[in-house]
């Protein structure tokens, strides 16, 4: 009798264990719902760079304050810090359609302006997973 009672109990916390972890997952859903995130290496985004030198429609996004900014920061990269207010604004100032390349410190502020992205519907995005640091480390190009 006393197996059979904790053979029930055991069944019941399993099908809600279940159940719980199926609607966590049917709400997380894709990381982004609009927007096409590719994660790069450094030297994966100074390709991307070489190869989209002039296009008007690839946009170097550096997400990081302007002080670290002003420390040094990819060529052409245009400066919005995503920890300002401001930011969706300036951003929705921006073509939704064009491929960004989008980068901060160390991968993580990169990673919010991503999901503001997608909220505002922006298309295609490049993310420079471990950001400036490791593009440093791999001795690309910094302008000061």
């Amino acid at each position: 009798m006393v197996r059979r009672r904790y053979y029930w109990i055991i069944v019941v916390l399993v099908a809600v264990a279940s159940v719980v972890l199926a609607f966590t997952l049917e709400e997380r859903g894709t990381p982004y719902d609009t927007l096409q995130v590719q994660d790069v290496t450094s030297q994966e985004a100074f390709d991307l760079m070489q190869e989209n030198h002039g296009n008007p429609d690839f946009i170097i996004l550096d997400v990081r304050t302007s002080s670290e900014f002003h420390d040094g920061h990819v060529e052409g990269a245009l400066n919005i810090d995503v920890n300002l207010p401001s930011f969706s604004e300036e951003l929705e100032q921006l073509d939704r359609n064009a491929t960004y390349l989008v980068y901060c410190r160390s991968g993580n502020r990169s990673r919010t302006a991503l999901r503001i992205m997608d909220d505002l519907a922006f298309t295609r995005a490049y993310h420079l997973t471990n950001g400036i640091t490791e593009w440093v480390d791999a001795g690309l190009p910094v302008k000061q």
